[in-house]
């Protein structure tokens, strides 16, 4: 028997255009996207033809994303693929946080609304940007990182890849650092410097907004980017640290992996998170939902496994 977990996508994974299959192939998909509109009017329609650069700006990026991630899950969950534990990459932990129940399907989206607009105006405070730092193992780029008052290691993403955020002017010595070391640098697509102190007036705005909602026991476990854990009694400490603090994906996975699960699927938009897996551990099934064509196979992959 498959011990499956679902794995929601992050930011920096959006498209034009994502979603659309998804909408059209499942009720229980179009349902999120329905629920969305009715409380952000245009946001399918930012998902299936917002252009690349309305889709990078961060409060419209996260609602998004997580109709999205959202969709794909609720696509699997249709045809009673029900996993036994979830997790998500960063912004993709409020559409997990959904899945499981711990926040209503409304609810929910009106948060990550809230933490895409909350962290847009942080960043906007701050010139700073994101990278992934390749090839040099973990302790090199944290004390490459040391070196600077305002760059900081963010996520831990798998052997040998690990994002760092910081302020524009600081990063362009630290790319030099890591080039000198014998790394790679690769700017992401985000527009700010997220996972870091720059993000603490955000995280208080969350807390604040966490406290009109009603939070529930989770129905399915659920791992946190900040402890690599599951959740426990603590959920909006989870949550409200979860933005400043770094996001322990590679140890998440490890820890999924110990606790049984042999099968993850990526929902939402890209593989990004496919990919990372693949590097994490070689004795694991992987597979990913993101339109038609992928909910298709990856259906028949999970049913002929049964």
């Amino acid at each position: 028997m498959q011990n499956i977990a679902f794995v929601f996508s992050g930011q920096g994974a959006q498209y034009s255009g994502m979603g659309k299959e998804l909408y059209e192939a499942s009720s229980y998909a179009k349902e999120v996207f329905d629920i969305a509109d009715s409380i952000r009017k245009g946001t399918s329609d930012q998902c299936f033809s917002g252009t690349n650069e309305e889709l990078m700006q961060t409060a419209n990026t996260q609602p998004c994303l997580y109709c999205v991630d959202l969709a794909a899950a609720q696509a699997l969950k249709q045809e009673g693929i029900i996993p036994s534990a979830v997790a998500g990459f960063s912004l993709g932990e409020i559409a997990a946080l959904t899945f499981c129940g711990i926040l209503s399907k409304e609810d929910g989206f009106r948060l990550v609304c809230k933490r895409g607009e909350l962290m847009q105006k942080a960043a906007s405070e701050y010139d700073s940007a994101m990278a992934a730092v390749l090839k040099l193992d973990n302790e090199t780029v944290e004390e490459l990182c040391r070196k600077y008052k305002n760059v900081y290691p963010v996520n831990y993403n798998c052997s040998g890849q690990l994002v760092v955020a910081g302020l524009k002017e600081e990063m362009e010595l630290f790319k030099n650092d890591v080039k000198q070391a014998g790394g790679r640098v690769v700017p992401l697509a985000v527009s700010g410097g997220f996972h870091t102190p720059f993000m603490q007036k955000a995280s208080e705005g969350l807390e604040q907004e966490l406290n009109k909602y009603t939070l529930n026991r989770p129905q399915i476990p659920i791992y946190s980017n900040f402890t690599a854990k599951p959740y426990g009694e603590n959920i909006k400490e989870l949550v409200v640290n979860q933005i400043k603090n770094p996001v322990k994906w590679q140890k998440t996975i490890e820890n999924m992996i110990i606790s049984g699960i042999d099968t993850f699927v990526e929902v939402g938009a890209g593989k990004t998170l496919t990919g990372l897996i693949n590097k994490i551990s070689q004795d694991v099934k992987i597979f990913n939902v993101e339109d038609k064509a992928s909910l298709t196979n990856t259906l028949e992959a999970l049913k002929d496994a049964r």
